[in-house]
């Protein structure tokens, strides 16, 4: 099943006045109109915008093809591509160490590709006028332990005395996973039990909009999408104290931290030599840094996707994000996307 999301269909007619750069290798008409198969994605809710993009250009191109495009969640997307099920895994953060495990023992090999910048959203009622900027700490008394902040006003005396009401990502979603990785920094601590979780961000939107006492969190490109009806609260960067809104500019500086992140596609090495899907993942990579834009995301820098691409040609296996030793590597993109990260296998 193709599942279009709000934010990918909402902006097709921008995606259609680009010219979007027909695959390296494509050929002339007759290997365009010959070229057929089906290829499966799957994986983040965050991503598919852009997949969706991509593909609604792709089909223009190469109308054989069929692509499928699921948002399950990136880590129900690494479910079924460590059980061979898909071709390519959309993620909104890096693969886990226990995933790449199971990958490698079902033998599944891939290319792990960053593809754009995205900024994790915090927001709030358009009539909430008592919340502007949040620190980490304070949303750690909002969302964290079953003992945080019922009311408002446990955050801040001077906040009014009414239930929190909090829409979340489900816990299958990396989205869910990047914020609890921020908000508990590596504590014993647990999320708050009594969120309302899903796994569709745009029920997450009507949540919010539909309550005045309500927060939530996800991805900046349903919050643009939405922007009328919610608002987007600042967050303060604890290395500087300084408050930042999610724009595209303090997201590719960084400045929108901790916020900021990367989203990554997952391809499948045993996929590669099927014409389809070698020619759909140049085709995408040709094309995403003007179409992520186009559906709200922040393009990545050209050296970074450049050498994904490179890695792509040459089949790099493994995850810069794992070492060898199975802990997650944190930081900047820019400083773990380097050869000398690169983790094929988790030692047992």
């Amino acid at each position: 099943m193709v599942l279009f999301g709000a934010v990918g269909c909402d902006r097709k007619q921008t995606a259609e006045s680009d010219a979007p750069a027909v695959a390296e290798g494509a050929g002339g008409d007759a290997a365009v109109s010959n070229l057929s198969g089906t290829i499966k994605i799957n994986g983040s809710s965050t991503v598919l915008p852009i997949s969706n993009a991509v593909r609604e250009e792709f089909i223009k191109v190469y109308p054989n093809v069929t692509v499928e495009v699921d948002g399950a969640g990136t880590g129900n997307g690494f479910k079924d591509f460590q059980k061979k099920a898909t071709d390519i895994s959309d993620a909104s953060r890096p693969i886990k160490p226990g995933e790449l495990s199971n990958c490698n023992e079902n033998g599944v090999n891939f290319v792990e590709v960053p593809i754009a910048y995205d900024g994790l959203t915090i927001v709030v009622h358009p009539d909430n006028d008592w919340v502007d900027t949040l620190s980490v700490d304070q949303l750690k008394k909002i969302f964290v332990g079953d003992d945080a902040a019922k009311m408002w006003s446990d955050v801040d005396p001077k906040w009014p005395e009414e239930e929190i009401n909090i829409y979340s990502p489900g816990t299958g979603s990396g989205t869910f996973d990047y914020f609890r990785e921020v908000v508990l920094d590596d504590s014993d601590a647990s999320m708050r039990t009594d969120m309302n979780l899903n796994e569709d961000d745009n029920i997450l939107v009507q949540g919010v909009a539909g309550n005045k006492y309500s927060i939530g969190f996800f991805g900046v490109a349903y919050y643009e999408e939405s922007k009328d009806k919610l608002k987007a609260v600042s967050v303060i960067n604890p290395k500087d104290g300084k408050a930042y809104q999610p724009t595209t500019e303090n997201i590719a500086a960084n400045k929108y931290a901790p916020f900021s992140r990367p989203l990554f596609i997952y391809v499948s090495t045993a996929s590669l030599p099927r014409a389809e899907v070698k020619t759909f993942v140049d085709y995408y990579l040709a094309n995403v840094s003007e179409l992520c834009e186009q559906v709200g995301y922040v393009r990545l820098p050209a050296e970074v996707l450049e050498k994904g691409k490179e890695n792509l040609e040459n089949e790099v296996t493994g995850t810069h994000f794992v070492t060898a030793e199975g802990e997650s590597r944190s930081g900047p993109l820019v400083e773990n996307f380097k050869p000398e990260n690169l983790t094929k296998e988790v030692s047992q």
